[in-house]
């Protein structure tokens, strides 16, 4: 048997598309409009008026909120080319969210069905032992000795010192 090389996969932001999720929703309930080319080096909450900031943890913690989150574009078809190279894993710090452990694991089931239950992974801390880590978030990058993809989000649009993928086009191009 040969042991392929474990990549950690992020969701939301990386292959769960949570911003477009939330400007829908401001839009919607609460007649915000939030633009994605006005955050650059913003999270969603800073660009909520004061009024409604407190709303995005409660929707966060409403059960169904991470069940019906759109796939980023290019995920499902890069992640499964992975799969044919890589041990891959999907690894999300689900546990900040309770609610969202069963609603992670039902949407991964319906867009991602050729990832194993074995290979999914819902922590708090990502520390994981895998050879590449792709994620949005710089905090998951502390103590891992792999390499390291940031995978663009608005929120890190101004940090440069990580190997950085813009669309899964590019993580395919860098691993394919």
């Amino acid at each position: 048997m040969i042991n392929k090389i474990r990549i950690a996969i992020d969701m939301d932001e990386v292959i769960a598309d949570t911003i477009d999720k939330f400007i829908e929703l401001y839009k919607r309930e609460h007649d915000t409009v939030i633009r994605l080319d006005q955050m650059d080096g913003k999270e969603f909450n800073e660009m909520l008026p004061e009024d409604i900031k407190q709303t995005l943890k409660a929707y966060i913690h409403q059960p169904g909120f991470f069940r019906d989150l759109k796939v980023m574009p290019g995920a499902r078809e890069v992640v499964k080319e992975l799969c044919d190279k890589y041990d891959v894993y999907i690894v999300s710090a689900a546990m900040e969210f309770p609610n969202s452990l069963i609603d992670k694991y039902n949407w991964l089931a319906e867009h991602f069905p050729f990832i194993s239950w074995k290979n999914i992974i819902f922590c708090g801390n990502k520390i994981v032992d895998t050879q590449i880590m792709i994620d949005d978030r710089i905090r998951n990058f502390v103590g891992f000795k792999g390499r390291t993809l940031l995978f663009s989000s608005p929120h890190n649009h101004f940090i440069t010192e990580y190997e950085r993928v813009n669309n899964w086009r590019e993580v395919a191009d860098k691993l394919l």
